[in-house]
């Protein structure tokens, strides 16, 4: 049997990783054309801030692969053909498989935007992209990033911290308000401008401009200004990197479609990770999950079934965590920016910290999801106290059992209790 993966993100090698421990006879091709090493893709900010070497991102000891018998190979793969089993590669060669696993992550959006691949112009998703920031930078003064979620803090933060001014362009009416609610959304911005980045709410990009040499020079942004910069950041979001299963005939939509198996609508074909999109019954929203720990699920879930341990694929309770700057932020649950009108939200924030916990019931008193800025709670605690549905008087009268550093930060418990317990 030959399993080849394609893609050696946190999803391919997870699934890689995972077959091997089942199937000792088993041959494992992992491509990619990015890099032959797994890396850690979180971690490409502090290569550059200098807080980590490219080694020091390496999840596995080179060892690993020969150990594991998990051959790699680094090519692009330029085509599929599922009904021949075969994969084309860019230089001209084939590969067939046995069984095939897409986990070709994303690449950064682009809305067809004039002057959008000058030399200059870049993503921050990829190792490609890493070093192009990195040639930009000799005598960079001033930047643009384009786009209000996570990665664009991380640009901001990671050329804020070589002494670079930054532009930044949000369309949204307050920073990330399409994730954040709006106490939450309101926080993170004033934490951005103190850091001295220069916010442009309700500001979009309508063309980057070329100089002489046809690099990029300056933006023009949707209110009229013109924005010199020698580095244009592009991070409004990402989406699935599928385009090049044109013709392919597999089933796509945002991505490529799977089931709760993680099959495609071809036999012996997977697909897992960001590029993978799960169907949802009827009248619901099929499934991007595009964060680190639903990969790892993912790759776990799929070597089950490739290895006959057949399961359906469980995401669990929602969490994510990210930082802005030095303000942490931990999300457990479901807390929708707007809420509903079936849910109680409940709010505390430190009247001069950059401090906030929310609380989210459903509607019959059950947790139903939780925010944490500038606080540390721990994950384990909530994920069960949302899976057995705990009332808001059982949550306040063990909250100082999540607290995840009490010896070395302040307590706000007292405090946090009797304002939600008046807000109840």
């Amino acid at each position: 049997m030959h399993i080849v993966i394609i893609g050696n993100g946190i999803a391919g090698v997870t699934a890689a990783r995972e077959v091997r421990k089942r199937r000792s006879d088993w041959t494992i091709t992992l491509i990619s054309g990015e890099s032959l090493q797994h890396w850690s893709r979180p971690a490409l900010m502090y290569i550059y801030m200098g807080h980590m070497r490219p080694q020091d991102t390496l999840p596995y000891p080179e060892r690993f692969w020969s150990k594991n018998r998990i051959e790699r190979k680094q090519a692009w793969v330029t085509s599929l053909d599922p009904a021949g089993k075969t994969i084309g590669l860019d230089d001209g060669t084939t590969l067939s498989f046995d069984k095939l696993v897409l986990a070709t992550g994303s690449v950064p959006n682009r809305f067809g935007w004039p002057g959008q691949d000058l030399p200059g112009v870049t993503g921050m998703y990829s190792l490609q992209d890493l070093q192009a920031i990195e040639a930009a930078s000799v005598g960079l003064r001033q930047a643009v990033i384009v786009g209000g979620g996570l990665i664009g803090v991380e640009l901001a933060e990671m050329l804020h911290s070589r002494g670079v001014h930054v532009v930044f362009l949000v369309r949204e009416a307050s920073y990330w308000n399409n994730a954040l609610p709006p106490e939450e959304s309101r926080l993170v911005g004033s934490i951005v401008r103190a850091e001295g980045i220069e916010l442009r709410l309700e500001t979009e990009l309508k063309e980057v401009l070329a100089d002489e040499r046809g690099h990029a020079r300056a933006v023009v942004t949707s209110a009229g200004d013109e924005v010199p910069c020698q580095l244009v950041g592009l991070t409004a979001g990402v989406r699935p990197n599928i385009a090049w299963l044109q013709g392919s005939g597999l089933e796509t939509g945002r991505g490529v479609l799977v089931n709760d198996r993680l099959e495609t609508s071809a036999s012996d074909v997977y697909a897992i990770g960001d590029c993978a999109e799960i169907r949802r019954p009827e009248g619901e929203r099929n499934l991007l999950q595009q964060v680190w720990y639903t990969g790892r699920l993912q790759g776990e879930c799929l070597a089950r079934n490739l290895c006959g341990e057949e399961g359906d694929y469980d995401p669990g309770i929602w969490f994510n965590s990210a930082k802005f700057f030095d303000l942490e932020w931990h999300t457990y649950g479901n807390v929708l920016p707007d809420g509903s009108d079936d849910e109680q939200h409940f709010v505390w924030q430190h009247p001069e910290e950059h401090r906030l916990l929310r609380i989210v019931m459903h509607g019959d008193g059950a947790l139903k999801g939780m925010n944490a800025m500038g606080l540390r709670h721990r994950h384990e605690v909530w994920d069960e106290w949302i899976r057995d549905r705990r009332d808001l008087d059982y949550v306040l009268s063990h909250l100082a059992d999540a607290n995840f550093d009490p010896e070395f930060t302040k307590r706000n418990e007292a405090e946090i209790i009797s304002q939600f317990r008046s807000q109840a």
